[in-house]
């Protein structure tokens, strides 16, 4: 489990996506999209490129140890991920912003890893491609509802928050007390990346202020790569 954003990206008062003209709105969401599947596409070149580096499983049997080592492992991606995302929002420098996004990506690459590893070991390379395929028809059909319906889901911020909290510590406690949660937190967890699907999609319009297209293709990011995480658990289980 991996940290998303889930809170607003700027202050209420500011001039949002929202309110701009159509030109401009229509720009910014083809940015983010652009931005999104750039990012995509890296995280899985990376990731394709740390599951083939010699010495692979050493790293796999690092990270994943023991439940501390694990804890330590998810609690240094939730630094990183808080630093990129700042970077992401900066509001003076596009390189700043880049390097954000660039730092998210090669995070979630990294804490990838064993789950990747564990699945390609356990049901071949087809869980990976099912799990992208169901991922990926998710989103596609969530963002079209959002959408296509213009609806402000704003207020989801707030709820995805106090649920976000309460997952990451039933994580902790599995980690430090032993308890396996089992399938149906994996389920849980993606209906719950669908709802932060739905969020940071309405943010894209209705939050964002133009030229934050980078921020905007992270919080996106974040969600879908949350998703394709439970849903490899979910095939590698069935497994």
């Amino acid at each position: 489990m991996h940290q998303s954003p889930y809170g607003n990206s700027q202050a209420p008062d500011a001039w949002t996506v929202a309110q701009a003209s159509v030109e401009t709105r229509s720009d910014f969401i083809h940015k983010t999209y652009q931005h999104l599947a750039l990012a995509l596409v890296a995280f899985v070149g990376l990731e394709a490129l740390l599951l083939n580096l010699p010495g692979i499983d050493g790293l796999v049997r690092t990270m994943m140890g023991g439940r501390i080592s694990w804890l330590i492992v998810l609690g240094a991606f939730m630094l990183v991920s808080r630093v990129a995302e700042n970077w992401a929002r900066s509001s003076t420098s596009q390189g700043q912003q880049y390097m954000g996004l660039g730092l998210y990506v090669l995070a979630e690459a990294i804490i990838f890893v064993p789950l990747m590893y564990i699945a390609i070991r356990v049901g071949g390379p087809a869980v990976v491609a099912k799990a992208a395929v169901v991922t990926g028809i998710t989103f596609g059909g969530l963002t079209t509802m959002v959408l296509v319906s213009k609806k402000d889901f704003s207020f989801m911020g707030g709820i995805l928050t106090v649920l976000g909290f309460s997952a990451l510590g039933l994580i902790a406690a599995s980690l430090l007390f032993g308890f396996s949660m089992g399938s149906w937190f994996a389920w849980a967890m993606v209906a719950f990346a669908a709802g932060a699907i739905v969020y940071q999609t309405s943010n894209v319009v209705h939050q964002y202020q133009p030229g934050q297209h980078v921020a905007a293709a992270l919080g996106l990011f974040a969600s879908v790569a949350l998703l394709l995480w439970y849903v490899v658990q979910l095939f590698t289980r069935r497994n």
